[in-house]
């Protein structure tokens, strides 16, 4: 089973600060999940041994197919179950994001400085007798069942995996082929599993046109999301964006490399236009260099602000609504709208390309206590186009320089081909930006 998530597409940000460190710059355009195909978002809220974890599911087919089927540590009841509002999760994404921001270069003659939630539904009625004596004759505990919003939800223990496997597979949970050796290491950490469908009654009553968010939240010292089920029958590579919400800091993995992506990079200005493909192909390009088997880091910042920002920081209702349960109810925001509020929750964005080959392992993670802020920016650097009231020569040559330098990176990052990169800056070829005309000896002895 596979889940899809899309995300919004945010509006251009400006963002002007006046703090003296700020990265002064104009926001223009964004990476998130919606440029990767098969992509699935989970949000994890840590503190000490509780978890909340947040599943954004955006099934593409007939409802009535959906099944999810997860393996979880420790028994869950049914108010340890919810169900979200996934603009949270799409404002998180946005919020994150990896994004291209540009800088204008100021007169070269003058001196100058670079501006740059818990909605709660009755029990599911007990199971039929007849469900609970064919899970019993295969060896099948039906621990629990509730019904939580537009979900019918079960909590399973077993004896054997193939039984287990059998009536999942007989009850429609499509449990790919190759499954019991996962499935049996579960169970032989004593691991209960978590299942979904959509309970079509409840959807067409609700009224939602849309899947939103299962969350469960429980305690175990196991800091995981178990991934191994999904890469069994998946067609090829799946991108898995995680976000993890801690007091401490940044959250890496423990039994994959995390490596920070290329950042603060210097890109040719018409990159602006091709962001999309550009990060694809740099984030493809540095998946090859770890021989596919990294988790990357593509944001880790406080939560109580941004520079630049490409959406606005979370506020204390929709963290809360994610279940970081150590925020007040009651908190107020301060006073200074200038100063950025104390949110004690610091967010890091995780991204991997995964399946069965190079990540045969779930994901383990750790909390640091490492709150340095990192995000992937990308940064267009304009030349000076207007009227100059002195020779620009040293300057036009310090330009072509950087377009040099900036065409050669950005092909050692994508793999893109210099001379094509080369002809999409002009000025590089001596042309001045305000006059659009060729100096006169460029043709002079050609």
């Amino acid at each position: 089973m596979k889940i899809f998530v899309t995300a919004l597409t945010a509006l251009v940000t400006v963002m002007i600060t006046t703090t003296a460190q700020a990265f002064c710059g104009f926001y223009v355009a964004k990476a998130d999940t919606s440029l990767f195909n098969r992509a699935s978002q989970v949000v994890l809220v840590r503190d000490d041994d509780r978890t909340v974890i947040t599943m954004a599911n955006d099934f593409e087919g007939n409802v009535e197919d959906f099944a999810v089927v997860i393996p979880v540590p420790t028994m869950i009841e049914r108010e340890q179950i919810n169900v979200g509002d996934r603009a949270v999760i799409q404002h998180l994404d946005a919020y994150t994001s990896p994004r291209l921001v540009e800088y204008h270069d100021g007169n070269p003659c003058h001196r100058y400085e670079l501006d740059e939630r818990m909605r709660s539904d009755a029990n599911l009625p007990a199971a039929a007798m007849q469900l609970k004596r064919s899970a019993k004759s295969q060896g099948v505990t039906i621990e629990a069942s509730y019904t939580v919003g537009e979900y019918d939800i079960l909590i399973l223990s077993a004896a054997q995996s193939d039984g287990l496997i059998r009536w999942l597979n007989d009850n429609g949970y499509k449990i790919p082929r190759g499954a019991k050796r996962v499935v049996d290491s579960y169970l032989g950490q004593d691991m209960r599993f978590f299942v979904a469908k959509v309970n079509v009654q409840e959807r067409s009553k609700l009224g939602y046109q849309y899947l939103r968010p299962l969350q469960v939240a429980y305690e175990s010292n196991k800091f995981m999301l178990p991934i191994r089920l999904g890469t069994l029958n998946a067609k090829g590579k799946q991108e898995l964006y995680i976000y993890a919400l801690t007091r401490t800091g940044r959250v890496e993995t423990t039994n994959y490399r995390t490596v920070k992506l290329p950042t603060d990079v210097e890109v040719p200005a018409f990159v602006e236009g091709e962001f999309g493909d550009f990060y694809r192909d740099m984030f493809a390009r540095q998946t090859e260099k770890e021989n596919g088997r990294a988790v990357f880091l593509e944001y880790a910042w406080d939560m109580a602000w941004c520079d630049p920002c490409a959406a606005d920081p979370l506020s204390q209702k929709e963290l809360r609504q994610l279940g970081v349960f150590w925020l007040g109810k009651n908190d107020r925001p301060a006073r200074d709208t200038l100063q950025p509020q104390a949110q004690n929750v610091f967010v890091t964005r995780l991204h991997v390309r995964y399946d069965a080959e190079h990540f045969p392992e779930d994901l383990m993670f750790q909390e640091t206590g490492d709150r340095q802020n990192y995000q992937g920016r990308y940064v267009i650097r304009h030349p000076w186009k207007g009227e100059a009231g002195c020779d620009l020569t040293q300057y036009d040559a310090s330009v072509r320089e950087r377009q040099e330098r900036e065409a050669q990176l950005l092909a050692n990052l994508t793999g893109w081909d210099i001379g094509d990169i080369r002809e999409k800056i002009p000025f590089a070829g001596g042309i001045r930006p305000e006059t659009g005309k060729e100096p006169w000896w460029k043709r002079l002895w050609n």
